[in-house]
Order: structure tokens, then C-alpha cells, then sequence
């Protein structure tokens, strides 16, 4: 933190870094609003306790803000980028890659705020059937996401109209992907990375960024996307027979039988591009046994999943090429959904005024998210917290903590002791 410009112009007693450690705290005790932040403040033992913690006093919350719009946005966000480049030095990730190489980044959009008047000239606008006009502000955000369930931010590109510039087109997902790539490209230059993305990333523009940037990509693919590539797909189907493979496993109690069949068509040509084509037909038959003995079928649910990668396929890697494509959804779980209803307020309206603000909040939000996950997701934490059946709730959980630092007298000694000691954290596999 104290490698950022110090923007104030006028002298403060705190130190920037003391602003910057309030802001960040908002998401970890997950405030979900500046007001909150200083209802918190307004405790004296919470002052107390969070002062041992932090090394600093707690700024007024009005005080945070005002340097929060002054903040370089990109230092800022370089901030959280500097956070996920040392754990995946540290290979805290390193046992979840696919096939034992690409690192999974899930690319997608989510709206970030929104208003019934232009917040600034970046706001994005689109008008309703009853003639309704919403102004709002979109991000397209890079996750890095595992099968443990970690969601983390590592580059974003805000989707904005151009400032100060005549446009004849708004901006879009398809181009601030564009600008993402160049981004997470000159991040991470070397990171063997695998695109998971929805139906609106098969295009060529898309599979040239990846071929170019030697990224591996794994999307969903919709009916419609790239006629072409459907019509080959029936054509070499038939002709593929041996392109098929069958899954089948039960739960604990017997009660329910997933049936996956998959079936595949390798090297088909788009432009020049060869992909391969994937589908997976899930059928669940849940159960239940009758005390006579007899077995009777309660439901039977249907799914559906197909995707193209560039990677390829066959009976040993299909079943967890498959499951790698639906992990695309935790980007919309564990991330986005986490974010605006877990207690982090991503629809909040952090700046009503400064649309920088708004950028700079939102990374201290991911900052905040990545040490909380860090957090939860810890075989210490789950093997204190979650094993039991009926454990509680994160809901309930935060609440105790925010209970806990109004009431608790952190001991500095004991701060001190465990700073000293060397750990290693393990998380849930």
C-alpha cells in the first residue's frame, strides 16, 4: 500500500496506507456500505481491537472516500493484481490446474451499478419496452477459478463508452475483451492459461486472441453460435462412433444415479481454427426405497452441456473436460452472486458522484473477497466451522466476529505470538 502515489494535497495525521487498510477492512467485515463502516467505528472497543489488528486508527468513513477518489485507479488495481501474483508464486494453486498445466480463468460480465440519470459519460444506457432509460455501469472481470470453489479477481476491464469522444456503438463484452486479454496478457505473461466463457465467445476474433496469446480455451457453445461448425458437427457425428464414452456414479445412499453420456468430433475447421466439439447428457434419477423393499422413482432431471475447445479429447479426459467448461458457473456463484448478496454490496452504490471512485471500490471489494476466501477456504477453518452437519452459517459466522470485536480485548502478546510462528495453509481440496 505504501508503494501507491499519495494523491491529498493537503498534510493529514494519517498516513495513506491507514485510508487504504479502513477501505480494504469495509469488504473484510463485509460493512456492505460506508454508513455501516462508521456505525462500526463509532464502538470504542471495535476501534480498539481494530487498531491492534491493523497498526492503525480507523478514519471516518467520509475521510476514506475522499482519498478513494482521488486514488490512481490503475495503481489500485495492480494493488489486487500484486496480491494473486505472489499466491500462485507461492503455488497455492498449483494442484488445481486442468490436466495439470493450464490455470482456469472465467471471463464474464456483470453489471456494477445503475441509475435513472447519467452518472458520468462512460455510463452505458439501454432503454426498456415501456420506454424506461437506465444508465449503468458494467465490468468484465478475469477469475481464476478452481474445483475447491476459489473465485478471484486477477485483471478486469470496465465496459464504459469512450470520455469525451462521439461513438456510434456502445461498448461492449466482445471489445473490452479485446483490451482484457492485452491486459491479463502483459500480467501474466508466461501463466498457462485455459479461457472459460459463455455462448458469446465463439467467434474468430475470439480464437485468434487465444492462438495468439497461446492460451488453451474451453466455451460454451449454444445452437446458433457458428452455423458452420453445427453443420460439420452432424455431418462427422455419425462418422465419429467411436468418439463416446459413459459415466455412471451413485450417492452415498444409493438414492440417486447420475448417468453422463458423452460423445465428441475432433478437428473441425472454422477459418482456419480447429476446434473440437463436446456434449454431455446428465440424467439424475433420484430414489427412494419403500419399507416393503420396493424402489420407486421420485424424479429424473435432464441436462445438457456442450462446448468447443481447442484441446483434445478423448475417452480418458472428456468426463473432466466437460466438468472444466461448467466451472465457468463460479464466476457467476462464488463470484459475482457472492459479492452482491454475501454481504459485500457489489450493486451498492459506494460513489454516487466519482465514476474513478466506483473503479477503486470495486478492487478493494476483490481485495477484500480474496482474504476472506483465503479465510474459508482453509482446512482449519472447515474443520473448525463447517464439518458438523448443522454448522453455521458465513452469514452467522461474520456476525459473531463483528460481536467479537465489539466486545473481545484482542491481546497484542498473543498478535505478536502468532505473527512469529510460521504457518502453512491448506485448503479444502
Amino acid at each position: 500500500m505504501r508503494e501507491l502515489d499519495d494523491p491529498r494535497k493537503k498534510a493529514s495525521p494519517l498516513e495513506l496506507a491507514a485510508h487504504l487498510t479502513a477501505c480494504l477492512a469495509m469488504f473484510i467485515f463485509k460493512a456492505g456500505s460506508r454508513n455501516e463502516y462508521n456505525q462500526k467505528r463509532k464502538d470504542l472497543q471495535f476501534q480498539k481491537n481494530f487498531k491492534k489488528l491493523f497498526g492503525f486508527p480507523m478514519p471516518h468513513g467520509d475521510s476514506v472516500h475522499n482519498v478513494i477518489e482521488l486514488l490512481n485507479e490503475v495503481q489500485v488495481e495492480q494493488l489486487n493484481q500484486k496480491m494473486v501474483q505472489v499466491l500462485i508464486k507461492r503455488k497455492v494453486f498449483y494442484k488445481s490446474r486442468y490436466r495439470n498445466h493450464w490455470y482456469r480463468i472465467a471471463v464474464d460480465g456483470t453489471g456494477v451499478v445503475s441509475f435513472d440519470h447519467a452518472h458520468c459519460e462512460q455510463c452505458l444506457h439501454q432503454t426498456s419496452k415501456n420506454g424506461v432509460t437506465t444508465h449503468l455501469h458494467k465490468v468484465l472481470d478475469a477469475r481464476l477459478v478452481t474445483p475447491n470453489g476459489f473465485s478471484i479477481s486477477i485483471a478486469s476491464e470496465w465496459i464504459e463508452n469512450p470520455e469525451n469522444d462521439e461513438y456510434d456503438k456502445q461498448d461492449c463484452e466482445r471489445k473490452a475483451f479485446t483490451r482484457l486479454a492485452a491486459k491479463l496478457k502483459k500480467i501474466y505473461p508466461r501463466l498457462p492459461i485455459i479461457i472459460l466463457a459463455d455462448g458469446l465467445y465463439p467467434y474468430e476474433g475470439f480464437f485468434i486472441i487465444c492462438e495468439t496469446n497461446r492460451w488453451a480455451y474451453l466455451v460454451t457453445f449454444k445452437d446458433g453460435n457458428l452455423p458452420t461448425v453445427w453443420e460439420d458437427v452432424l455431418a462427422l457425428k455419425p462418422l465419429q462412433a467411436n468418439n463416446r464414452h459413459t459415466e455412471i456414479a451413485y450417492s452415498s445412499d444409493g438414492n440417486k444415479k447420475t448417468e453422463q453420456l458423452f460423445c465428441w468430433v475432433d478437428q473441425i475447421d472454422y477459418k482456419g481454427h480447429k476446434v473440437n466439439w463436446q456434449e454431455c447428457c446428465e440424467t439424475v434419477t433420484t430414489t427412494q426405497k419403500n419399507p416393503d423393499g420396493s424402489v420407486v422413482v421420485i424424479k429424473i432431471e435432464e441436462k445438457h452441456f456442450v462446448h468447443i475447445t481447442d484441446l483434445p479429447l478423448n475417452k480418458k479426459n472428456i468426463a473432466a473436460s466437460s466438468y472444466t467448461g461448467r466451472l465457468r458457473w463460479k464466476i457467476e456463484n462464488e463470484g459475482f452472486n457472492t459479492l452482491k448478496n454475501g454481504g459485500y454490496g457489489l450493486e451498492h452504490k459506494w460513489a454516487r458522484k466519482s465514476y474513478q471512485a466506483l473503479k477503486n471500490y470495486f478492487q478493494f471489494m476483490q481485495m477484500g473477497h480474496l482474504v476472506n476466501q483465503l479465510l474459508v477456504k482453509s482446512t482449519v477453518f472447515q474443520e473448525t466451522f463447517m464439518k458438523d452437519k448443522d454448522h453455521p452459517t458465513l452469514q452467522s459466522l461474520w456476525k459473531d466476529l463483528d460481536a467479537a470485536m465489539k466486545w473481545a480485548k484482542i491481546k497484542v502478546a498473543r498478535l505478536a505470538e502468532i505473527s512469529a510462528t510460521r504457518i502453512q495453509f491448506r485448503f479444502v481440496s
